[in-house]
């Protein structure tokens, strides 16, 4: 609850303003989702399970800001005002535990979570799930990928369809042939994202007993956090480094991916139909999206099989909503249908969390790596699952930026920050 109530003096002073917001009168239920920016993928599920809701709810959303960190913020601030207009939510894996520990989300009782997780990809339940309840209905899973250039590859003689290639690899071949590796290095959540998964890739974690909220312990001070921290040193400090590795956001590396000196990237799957709509608009030549290639994410180490990103949105139920037991259930049971997360599929480009999606021949045509996502889901290391996930991430970006400031020492720095922070002895 601690995050919260940093924020709640500001919460207070809104909730007159949030309460005229609130979903009353008569007749048709409106149910207010709040959403993360896509192509309008969201807003045209509204649209389609309003339909199917014959007459009794209308789903209308509400934008919420670009990056995960804003998102979570605007949505603390209306839940710690209690809310109750926030009906459903699309809520990034890594808050629900913090969200769930204040009381803001609605628990899924076991009758509706075996209906919200049958057929659902592991990761995207164990982050919906907090103190053994789902608080959150699997929507979209999201994991990334290392996407390439096969001329690259062929010209610096590396096989990626071959497992056992590892960051080293990637670098160095990224070196010989002068292109680039473009990752997430700016200072945000992004950035979080790359740093988990090199420690996980290489068998740690930045947290063990993470479920002991303030009393979890920093682990990342461990040979794999230093065989992590060596790989973003020697990605930074290469030729193969983006020039604006400091600064770089998923946009930006998926930019310079595409560039003349293009070689190597991860990157969540979107930059894939985002690459082949750019051809249609003439920014971009099919040329280059058939020089596109896709592989496993690599790994951290020789000894350990990557462990991916997880990302993706969680739907989950404000705990104020007037509608919280009835209509919204409804509606969260039509958004994250299979077939509802087939169509985000194709249309917003955003991976499913039912496994079945997968299989689908209209999703293979579109994404003909989509076995690779499943798999990569599947072996995906999710970011620490604690109420406190937004004081360790900004710990961990604190001492990891920028990126070529990352060094031997890095590890025990933040190691020794965290428990800090957590028991509220430094401020952030």
């Amino acid at each position: 609850m601690r995050n919260v109530v940093r924020l709640a003096s500001t919460a207070i002073l809104l909730a007159p303003l949030l309460a005229a917001c609130g979903s009353g009168g008569g007749g048709k239920a409106t149910l207010n989702w709040y959403i993360n920016p896509d192509n309008g993928g969201q807003s045209g599920l509204a649209a389609k399970c309003t339909s199917a809701s014959n007459g009794h709810y209308k789903i209308t959303t509400s934008i919420l800001p670009n990056d995960a960190t804003s998102q979570r913020e605007q949505l603390v601030r209306r839940l710690a005002a209690k809310d109750s207009s926030i009906d459903l939510m699309s809520l990034d894996p890594p808050f629900v535990a913090e969200f769930a520990n204040a009381g803001f989300l609605r628990p899924f009782p076991r009758d509706q979570a075996a209906q919200f997780t049958a057929g659902v990809l592991a990761a995207p339940i164990k982050n919906a799930t907090w103190d053994g309840k789902l608080y959150g209905a699997p929507f979209w899973a999201n994991t990334q990928l290392l996407w390439y250039r096969k001329s690259v590859a062929q010209k610096a003689g590396i096989d990626l369809s071959k497992p056992g290639y590892t960051w080293n690899d990637i670098i160095q071949a990224a070196v010989r042939t002068h292109t680039t590796v473009a990752v997430q290095g700016a200072k945000y959540e992004g950035y979080m994202v790359w740093i988990n998964a090199l420690v996980a890739s290489a068998g740690g974690s930045i947290l063990t007993d993470a479920q002991a909220g303030a009393n979890a312990k920093a682990a990342i001070n461990s040979p794999a956090g230093e065989e992590a921290a060596g790989v973003v040193h020697e990605l930074a400090h290469s030729s193969a480094a983006s020039p604006t590795i400091a600064t770089d956001t998923e946009e930006q590396a998926r930019s310079l991916f595409q560039s003349d000196r293009g070689g190597f990237m991860v990157n969540w799957p979107y930059v894939y139909g985002a690459a082949k709509a750019a051809v249609t608009t003439h920014d971009l030549s099919q040329q280059v999206v058939n020089d596109i290639g896709w592989a496993r994410y690599p790994q951290t180490d020789n000894v350990h099989t990557s462990a991916p990103p997880f990302g993706g949105i969680e739907l989950a139920i404000g705990a104020y909503s007037k509608h919280k037991n009835t209509y919204d259930v409804e509606a969260a049971r039509c958004i994250t249908s299979a077939a509802s997360q087939k169509q985000y599929m194709l249309d917003a480009g955003n991976p499913a969390a039912r496994s079945s999606v997968y299989d689908d021949p209209e999703v293979i045509k579109v994404f003909p790596m989509a076995a690779l996502i499943r798999d990569s889901i599947n072996g995906a290391a999710p970011r620490p699952v604690t109420p406190y996930y937004a004081d360790v991430s900004s710990s961990v970006q604190r001492f990891w930026s920028p990126p070529a400031g990352v060094g031997s020492t890095t590890p025990a720095k933040t190691a020794a920050f965290i428990p800090k922070v957590l028991h509220d002895k430094v401020l952030l």
